[in-house]
């Protein structure tokens, strides 16, 4: 099938938008080969627009708000955010699926996800098999470390402020209540204390390579 065989009336597409990035709208007819523009209205205030290029598809109703984001059927900038906007907005749900990365949206307060009866549902559990969160991922590298006896990398990373040590924390809380212990480690306390002087480097190491540009 020909991509253009895609945009027919009716159509529903994503649009750039200055305020909110990204804004829903649908074809007004159908896109032929060789046509200079595409004729939309715009959702949000049915107003009838004409772009160049061709718009990213939206995804059906039926997909959004999956758990994993490589089950949408267009895995693009604009469904990618709409779909992480939903269930964090409208399903407070701050971890999703990308694969194997796990992607975190930072609540900016405390919530009820990290308690010991959490870590008993996730263990022995595989990735997928409940709603993702950060006790999935080390519960799978915790599991292959048993089983295999090889080294497991976790690799957080994200910008500052966005939850990173707190999820380092959370991880290596997991580990120790599996390995025995479910009271806070020392490992947990030098994760925390640390966390000042790793974000003075991050910092620091941002603006060298800013300025060697």
């Amino acid at each position: 099938m020909s991509i253009y065989e895609l945009y027919v009336k009716g159509a529903r597409v994503w649009i750039p938008n200055q305020e909110n990035v990204w804004e829903k709208a649908s074809l007004l007819r159908d896109f032929n080969r060789g046509d200079n523009s595409v004729h939309l209205e715009v959702e949000a205030d049915l107003q009838k627009r004409e772009i160049p290029d061709l718009p990213p598809l939206r995804n059906p109703p039926i997909l959004i708000g999956q758990n994993d984001l490589t089950a949408l059927s267009y895995l693009h900038e604009p469904d990618v955010l709409y779909n992480l906007q939903v269930r964090f907005c409208e399903r407070q749900k701050i971890y999703t699926y990308c694969g194997i990365i796990l992607v975190a949206i930072n609540p900016y307060k405390e919530m009820a996800l990290y308690g010991q009866d959490l870590i008993r549902a996730y263990r022995g559990h595989s990735m997928g098999e409940l709603e993702p969160h950060i006790f999935a991922i080390a519960e799978e590298a915790y599991t292959k470390l048993e089983r295999e006896n090889c080294n497991q990398s976790i690799i957080v990373s994200g910008e500052s402020g966005a939850g990173k040590t707190v999820s380092a924390k959370y991880a290596m809380r997991y580990f120790a209540a599996v390995g025995g212990s479910e009271s806070e480690t020392q490992i947990e306390r030098k994760v925390l204390a640390s966390s000042p002087i790793m974000e003075v480097m991050i910092s620091l190491s941002a603006n060298y390579c800013m300025e060697a540009h």
